[in-house]
């Protein structure tokens, strides 16, 4: 086995490591290293975590502690197959103490290191809570109807869009994602929102569900390191008929489905589909809805017509055969009554209907 000399302390060894023997090399080597006291910056309102820079969500003091120390454990760069243990230890509700136990492969060789720190939770609010405190807003989302006021319905329907948008922006990682203030009025909804990116995903969303649509309308604010800071107006408009309003159009009673820019629904004639253009839309009428339904008898069923038992007059009347309705039991329909015309509403069939 070949021999040589190691530089340093002048005996013989079989291997060198960085250039020396193995008992130099381990004499001043230094597994790891932790220091004595750190500090874990917690918001003392929603847990955020200060750390790198940023704050995120923890929620869990003893992971942000676990966090903290890992943050600022340092490793020997030549150490393989690591293994670290973490014993931390609650001495009050502003300090704990932790034991950190280091084993690692170094050329070869299994060292451990024992390591102790003491850390100190710092309590201070987050940018975010700061802001929520302060009232800050980068946008105001208001929300209104065409030619009508919205619904208590629509109301709970956009206040748990927004709940549901903010909280999957938070997730994301917009901190700023929040309502400052919300405030309703007989004319609608208006929503103090922390950042501009949800406040516009949270009107896509009540699009997608209600329909309507939305502009943006931004307003110098101020400047901020030289630049100009900006506040967006977002005008939410809900449509000007909703799912189940019965309008008036083209000389047809159509049942609303859907409404954007273009509205979508049953003709109560024959339940074929229908189809109005925005300009169509603005000529049409509102003249009922089915909500104002009620149960008729059907005396008789068939191809193209249905006898029905007029639940108004009580007489039998002819009407034609919707393309699918629906019988509630004992060979009752639903039927509506617009302008002195009985329609049959053209609902889908139920899955226990014969």
């Amino acid at each position: 086995m070949t021999t040589t000399i190691c530089p340093k302390c002048g005996k013989d060894t079989t291997i060198l490591l960085s250039g020396v023997c193995k008992e130099c090399f381990f004499q001043n080597f230094v597994l790891a290293q932790l220091p004595q006291v750190l500090q874990a910056r917690l918001c003392p309102t929603c847990g955020a975590r200060f750390t790198r820079g940023r704050w995120t969500d923890e929620y869990d003091i003893e992971a942000v502690v676990m966090k903290t120390i890992e943050d600022e454990l340092s490793i020997h760069e030549a150490a393989d197959d690591i293994e670290v243990c973490i014993s931390p230890r609650q001495l009050t509700p502003h300090m704990y103490t932790a034991e950190v136990e280091v084993g690692a492969a170094v050329q070869g060789e299994w060292i451990n290191a024992n390591l102790f720190t003491e850390i100190r939770i710092i309590r201070e609010s987050c940018e975010m809570c700061s802001r929520v405190s302060g009232g800050y807003f980068e946008g105001i989302l208001q929300i209104r109807a065409t030619e009508r006021t919205p619904t208590d319905s629509e109301f709970e329907t956009c206040l748990r869009i927004a709940d549901m948008t903010i909280n999957r922006m938070r997730a994301k990682g917009d901190r700023l994602a929040f309502i400052t203030e919300t405030i309703r009025s007989k004319e609608g909804l208006d929503l103090y929102i922390g950042s501009v990116g949800s406040g516009r995903h949270i009107c896509k969303t009540i699009i997608e569900e209600l329909g309507g649509t939305f502009t943006e309308s931004p307003s110098l604010f101020g400047q901020k390191d030289g630049r100009e800071i900006y506040r967006i107006t977002f005008s939410m408009r809900l449509p000007r008929f909703t799912p189940g309003d019965i309008i008036s159009i083209r000389n047809k009673k159509i049942m609303v489905k859907h409404m954007e820019k273009k509205l979508t629904g049953t003709d109560l004639a024959d339940g074929s589909r229908f189809i109005a253009t925005e300009d169509e839309i603005s000529l049409a009428k509102h003249v009922g809805n089915i909500r104002d339904a009620v149960s008729a008898v059907l005396v008789s069923e068939e191809e193209h017509e249905l006898m029905i038992l007029d639940p108004f007059t009580f007489r039998t009347v002819n009407v034609k055969k919707p393309l699918v309705f629906s019988i509630t039991g004992d060979k009752e329909i639903l039927v509506i009554r617009i302008e002195d015309t009985l329609f049959p509403l053209p609902l889908e069939k139920r899955k226990n209907d014969d």
